[in-house]
């Protein structure tokens, strides 16, 4: 039960969301994470969104569980000294800061590997060096939008045709995943040479990296003119862009959400279910669905008659759907073989028993607050089994890592005094 990560030390510099989330599943993985925060205020999300007036917010619990925090004013000669000493100690530096903060900080990736070369150097931004947006800030909608994941997402027509950002922190949690992944394969690359390099991470090109399949659809339109698996098709006019898709799978398969028994008053009274391409298959779905005559009737028994009868298709299934509880349909659909799932609301997810069983979702016992709930590690490792702790308060850990630099009493009480670390 090692922890993947044992004695590697790392200097969060982050905060909000992107970088937070990506530190967070550093600690969780055994590293030491020590959160750099603004004295006296902390990091923004500390005061966001409260629940319970006084005490941090579940913004900030549920982003930096397993850290350490210091309080530290890194303007100050004294704090400058203090974070250079902590990063001559350190495996990574990681920091989301606006375009250009860490560099006017005298903390840019060229003066990090100068103090310590064996240092990894961690950033995000909202957009990469070359863009014409570099230096504007990004948040979360911003990055979906100029991903391309908003222009793709959302109802077709009608009066909701507009641009729609998932309810999926694509721009944010998903840019900090994605930069985890640089810094782990930038510590395998350090044990062949010995040293440091630069992972910056753009929440555009995280958002991005999602889209791929839409990138796909984009080079499909342009070379037929048509895309045969979204809505449109064959009755609808196609641009010269890929247009939000509503519900469809994505892929060359009919895949739609429908209504079920109770969708009058409960808005997630929905299954999602695919009938897939195969023929074997297709008839299986069709005989479990009560429309066994669909797998032998031409207007149905191929993909592409299917792609032509979409919307007679998603009524027939309906049929079928809205008279039965979503949790027994998938019940009796997957054990059909068919591809099912039911739409599961956050007040669904918090009580589910089995995502409790297997870490996923996590009760955690907070000083001040008592318990709240957050999501646990996503990867299960068969080797190692993350215990997922209290978020810190605020300058929790100030003295302590101060001492552990060498600072005595007389130095932290000055610094204290003079406002560098938390009075």
């Amino acid at each position: 039960m090692t922890a993947p990560l044992q004695g590697i030390k790392v200097i969060d510099m982050t905060q909000v969301q992107s970088g937070p989330s990506c530190t967070q599943m550093l600690a969780w993985l055994g590293a030491e994470v020590i959160k750099i925060e603004r004295v006296g205020t902390g990091d923004p999300t500390r005061d966001e969104l409260l629940d319970i007036e006084g005490l941090d917010g579940l913004y900030f619990l549920q982003l930096n569980c397993n850290k350490r925090s210091i309080e530290l004013n890194a303007k100050t000669p004294e704090g400058k000294e203090i974070l250079t000493k902590l990063i001559e100690g350190a495996d990574m530096f990681v920091e989301n800061l606006h375009p250009g903060a860490a560099d006017e900080l005298g903390f840019s990736w060229e003066e990090v590997h100068k103090m310590n070369p064996r240092c990894i150097y961690g950033t995000i931004k909202g957009f990469n060096d070359d863009s014409p947006y570099a230096n504007v800030k990004a948040f979360e909608p911003v990055a979906q939008c100029a991903g391309g994941a908003a222009s793709t997402t959302g109802w077709w027509d009608g009066e909701y045709n507009v641009p729609t950002q998932s309810g999926a922190a694509l721009g944010d949690s998903n840019t900090g995943m994605h930069l985890v992944i640089g810094l782990l394969a930038a510590l395998l690359q350090r044990e062949k040479t010995g040293e440091g390099c630069f992972v910056q991470q753009s929440m555009q090109d995280a958002v991005l990296n999602l889209c791929r399949i839409k990138l796909r659809d984009q080079l499909i339109l342009e070379h037929t003119g048509v895309l045969k698996h979204l809505p449109e098709y064959p009755n609808g006019k196609f641009g010269n862009t890929v247009p939000r898709a509503g519900n469809v799978e994505g892929g060359q398969v009919l895949g739609w959400c429908y209504k079920c028994k109770g969708w009058e008053t409960d808005p997630n009274a929905y299954v999602y279910i695919v009938l897939q391409n195969e023929a074997k298959a297709f008839a299986e779905a069709c005989t479990a669905l009560g429309k066994p005559e669909w797998a032998t009737d031409p207007k149905f028994n191929t993909p592409a008659a299917r792609n032509l009868v979409k919307e007679e298709i998603y009524k027939g299934v309906e049929e079928y759907t809205i008279t039965k509880d979503k949790n027994e349909i998938v019940d009796v659909l997957g054990k059909a073989g068919v591809p099912c799932g039911p739409v599961l609301s956050m007040y669904e997810i918090a009580r589910d028993e089995s995502l409790r069983k297997c870490g996923t979702i996590v009760e955690v016992d907070q000083p001040k607050r008592g318990k709240f709930l957050t999501i646990g590690c996503p990867p299960k490792l068969s080797t190692f089994t993350p215990e997922v702790k209290a978020a810190p308060l605020l300058g929790a850990d100030t003295n302590a890592v101060l001492k552990e630099l060498g600072y005595s009493d007389a130095d932290i009480a000055k610094f204290r005094a003079d406002h560098v670390v938390c009075k």
